[in-house]
C-alpha cells in the first residue's frame, strides 16, 4: 500500500471509532442484564440500622457475599473476604457481605469477629435475590462478582477460597 492508502484507512477508521463513540455518548452502555438490575435497584439495612443503596456501589468491581450467622461454612470464608478486600482495595475491589439473618445475631457476629468490608442486612428476602442471581439452589454461602460497569461476571455456590478470590480480583478489569 501506498502513503495515500495509508492515510485514507486511517482516516477511515478515526471516522468509524468517532462515530462509535457518539453513538454510545448520544444511547448510552447496554442495558444491564434484569439479574444485575435487579441488585443495583435494592436497597438494605446497615446493621445499625442506617440505609444501603446498592447503586452506591456501582462503578467499581464489587465481590457480593449472601451470607448468615447460623451457616458455619459462611463464617469459615469470612476471614478470606476480609483478606481479599485488604488486598484489593487498591484496586477498586469492594466487598459487600448480605447476611440472610436478622440484626440482632448479625450485630453479636460482628462483635466477635470484626470484618472490614461493608455488611448490610438481606433478611429471609435475601434468598430471593440471591435466586435472582443465579442461585437456583438457594443456598449459602453465595458470592457474586459485578464489573465496573455493573453487570455480573462470576458467581459461585459455596464457600469462596483466597486463592480464588485473588484470581478474581486480578483478572477483573
Amino acid at each position: 500500500m501506498n502513503r495515500r492508502h495509508w492515510m485514507l484507512a486511517s482516516a477511515g477508521l478515526g471516522a468509524a471509532g468517532l462515530g462509535g463513540l457518539l453513538a454510545w455518548q448520544r444511547h448510552g452502555p447496554p442495558p444491564l442484564s434484569e439479574p444485575a438490575q435487579a441488585f443495583w435497584a435494592a436497597s438494605f439495612e446497615r446493621p445499625g440500622a442506617e440505609a444501603l443503596a446498592a447503586a452506591s456501589l456501582r462503578g467499581q468491581p464489587l465481590l457480593l457475599n449472601f451470607w448468615a450467622t447460623w451457616c458455619a461454612p459462611c463464617i469459615k470464608e469470612m476471614p478470606e473476604l476480609d483478606q481479599f478486600q485488604r488486598e484489593f482495595a487498591a484496586k477498586g475491589w469492594r466487598v459487600l457481605g448480605l447476611a440472610v439473618d436478622s440484626a440482632a445475631p448479625v450485630q453479636e457476629f460482628l462483635k466477635k469477629q470484626p470484618v472490614s468490608f461493608a455488611t448490610a442486612l438481606a433478611g429471609l428476602t435475601g434468598l430471593d435475590l440471591t435466586r435472582k442471581l443465579g442461585n437456583l439452589q438457594g443456598g449459602l454461602p453465595f458470592s457474586v462478582a459485578f464489573d465496573r460497569q455493573g453487570e455480573i461476571s462470576w458467581r459461585k455456590l459455596g464457600p469462596t477460597h483466597l486463592a480464588e478470590l485473588r484470581q478474581l480480583g486480578s483478572t477483573a478489569d
